[in-house]
C-alpha cells in the first residue's frame, strides 16, 4: 500500500463523503480550476500546512489516502523549491480511496505538526 495525504476542510470531505467523490484542488480551488487535486507524501504534510493552511478558519482534515485505490492518475511532479516530487491526482478522488480524515490541528505555537501517530 502506498499512502498520499490531502489536506481539506472537514466540510468539503463530508460533502465527498455522501457524494462518493472529492474534487477540491486545494484551499479555495476546485479540480476543475486546477487540474489536479494536490496532496503530499507524509514529509510534506506539515510543510503546506504551514506555508499554505496557517490562518484558514475552517476545521482541516488530512485525508489519508492509499494510492494504489485512486481511480484517477497519479503523477510525481517536481515542485519548485521542492525537495521531493509531489503526488498530483488528476480527476476526482474516489472517497473509497481515503483510509482516514485525521485531524489537523494548529499548536500552541501556531505550527502545524502531522505524523503517523497523529491518525487513528
Amino acid at each position: 500500500m502506498r499512502l498520499i495525504y490531502h489536506i481539506a476542510t472537514r466540510a468539503n470531505w463530508e460533502r465527498a463523503r455522501r457524494e462518493g467523490e472529492y474534487a477540491t484542488s486545494t484551499i479555495g480551488r476546485t479540480l476543475a480550476e486546477e487540474g489536479f487535486i494536490h496532496a503530499s507524501g507524509l514529509e510534506q504534510v506539515a510543510d503546506v500546512a504551514n506555508r499554505y493552511y496557517k490562518g484558514v478558519p475552517d476545521d482541516l482534515v488530512v485525508l489519508v489516502i492509499d494510492a494504489d485505490r485512486v481511480l484517477a492518475e497519479i503523477r510525481y511532479e517536481e515542485v519548485p523549491g521542492a525537495a521531493a516530487p509531489f503526488p498530483h491526482i488528476y480527476g476526482p478522488l474516489n472517497a473509497d480511496a481515503v483510509l482516514a480524515a485525521c485531524p489537523l490541528p494548529v499548536g500552541q505555537d501556531g505550527e502545524f505538526a502531522f505524523s503517523p501517530g497523529s491518525w487513528p
